[in-house]
């Protein structure tokens, strides 16, 4: 049968009417007749070609999965409203089955709404930032000669003279709109404040997005700014953001506008312009491969114009380990970067990098990332480069992270890998002792069903011959020995039911009555046919 002309036959969305070649109120005989047909000519095994039997193969498992839907009526009144589309809602395995096309239509509804609902929720992306800085500078100016002169001088003194916190949260409006909430709170030595803003950002379409940003705050003033981005060809991409602050110096505008390029799959391009209180020109080329990650950037600008390159190097092991380091030269002067970074959790990776430069002296930085949120410790240990600041910023971190790898790390790591094999034990035991009892439960039936059937047979047996022998007494024959009916029964298994061993011994002691029976009334004939002649 030809297919209707109404049948969409959107080559990407293959219509199942269409796949069996039937009409859309054709019956499950006809559904099944044609796949029937259908099946002997697409099965794999009737083609020797083997482009041949691809296709075939294929078509065979396309017109398998249409039957399967269009012969279920529930699943058909779905794909008849909805198409494969409401196939792919989760939920109607619990729903009623006799249902109209408007309750399978208002079920659907509901279904797809739940599902929007939990996407949503799981969109929501919170991130966090906690930096603590610290200033240890005493800890090595003590070495001065005017030092021991200071009142406290024989005690090194540590502060923390900074601290920031930031956070945001995503809050998804629509399919297309997303909300985003941050704030952050700063403070350095005893003088701070804070902002809070808000973004709403839309996806325009699959190539852009645009959002807008509205902030207030006591350290830069409200702020009204806008940003896009759009994909400009499959291989580059283009981002625009513009904002006015409202400062107590006046208004100051600032705009910015970045492109980037993938100059082969592993390396991407950028160049930036920014126009505002910090106005430069930078453009950066960054590698990134399986093993290595390498960055070179040249800035231009008021006040900073520098010369920065990074390097990588990732070791393929379970820990994720990298090593890393970076110059980084301008008119501010010159900044040496080196460190490792390691995963020590599931979701936790520690790192630690030592900066030297001058006239910044040396930082040790530390820092933990945990799920979404870091944690920051620069730790400034002096103004000066010494060579006794540099080894003990190096060391330092080395033989703290080996003690408390040791100490703290392995043991907290074996300790949850043991839990997690003592709950696979009891997962297994669990599982061992249901499929145990099912057995258990299977073997017991089946001995119960044999030890029933065999119970039946005996007393079908049973009956057959005492109406046997009841037809005989009429024709005047005569059976010399009863038939050995006892051994139809089953011998009582111990492993049987007690209801079926009951069962057994009274089935057995009826024949054993009947067959006693039977034999006085052939004896008592017997006797009377012998008188009679």
């Amino acid at each position: 049968m030809a297919a209707s002309l109404d049948d969409d036959l959107d080559p990407n969305n293959q219509n199942y009417y269409s796949l069996l070649n039937v009409r859309k109120e054709a019956t499950l005989e006809g559904l099944k007749a044609s796949y029937r047909r259908l099946c002997m000519l697409y099965h794999p095994d009737k083609h020797r070609d083997i482009e041949l039997k691809s296709q075939a193969e294929q078509l065979f498992n396309q017109v398998r999965q249409a039957y399967e839907v269009l012969s279920d009526e529930h699943s058909r009144a779905i794909y008849d409203i909805f198409g494969k589309k409401g196939l792919e809602v989760e939920g109607w395995e619990v729903v009623e089955r006799r249902r109209t096309p408007a309750e399978i239509r208002e079920e659907y509804e509901r279904l797809q709404r739940e599902r929007e609902e939990r996407r949503l929720q799981q969109r929501t992306n919170p991130k966090g930032t906690i930096s603590v800085g610290v200033d240890a500078t005493d800890l090595f100016d003590h070495y001065d000669e005017d030092f021991e002169e200071m009142p406290g001088g024989g005690f090194p003194h540590i502060e923390i003279n900074k601290m920031h916190i930031s956070q945001s949260i995503e809050a998804p409006l629509t399919n297309s709109d997303t909300a985003v909430l941050s704030g952050s709170l700063s403070t350095h030595n005893g003088n701070g404040g804070g902002n809070i803003s808000m973004t709403v950002r839309r996806v325009t379409s699959a190539r852009g997005w645009g959002e807008v940003e509205l902030g207030a705050g006591d350290i830069l003033g409200p702020l009204i700014g806008l940003k896009m981005f759009r994909n400009i060809t499959p291989r580059s991409f283009l981002t625009a953001q513009g904002g006015l602050q409202f400062s107590p110096r006046g208004l100051r505008p600032s705009c910015s506008l970045m492109t980037a390029r993938h100059l082969d799959q592993n390396t991407m391009g950028y160049l930036q312009w920014r126009w505002g209180p910090n106005s430069a020109m930078t453009t950066s080329l960054v590698r990134d491969t399986k093993r290595s990650h390498f960055t070179l950037a040249l800035q231009l600008g008021v006040p900073h114009s520098y010369l920065m390159m990074s390097y990588h190097y990732k070791f393929q092991d379970d820990d994720q380990t990298k090593v890393k380091g970076s110059v980084k030269t301008g008119w501010f002067g010159t900044v040496v970067e080196y460190g490792a970074e390691r995963k020590i959790s599931r979701h936790s990776v520690l790192s630690a990098t030592v900066s030297v430069g001058v006239p910044q002296g040396v930082t040790l930085k530390i820092k933990l990332a945990r799920a979404s949120q870091n944690y920051l410790f620069p730790i400034h240990l002096t103004d000066q480069l010494l060579p006794s600041a540099i080894f003990y910023a190096t060391v330092g971190p080395l033989l703290a992270y080996m003690a408390i790898h040791r100490l703290i790390i392995i043991p907290f790591t074996k300790a949850q890998k043991e839990e997690e094999l003592e709950l696979q034990r009891k997962s297994s035991a669990t599982d061992i002792a249901k499929k145990k009892q099912e057995a258990e439960s299977a073997v017991s039936t089946g001995t119960h069903k044999k030890a029933v059937i065999c119970c039946v047979c005996g007393i079908i047996g049973h009956c057959l011959w005492v109406s046997c022998s009841l037809l005989s007494r009429k024709k005047m024959f005569v059976f010399r020995s009863s038939p050995p009916l006892l051994h139809l029964l089953p011998i009582p298994s111990p492993l049987a039911p007690p209801q079926v061993l009951l069962m057994q011994e009274s089935v057995r002691r009826i024949i054993e009555v009947e067959e006693s029976k039977m034999g006085e009334r052939t004896h008592t004939h017997t006797h009377t046919h012998t008188g009679r002649g």
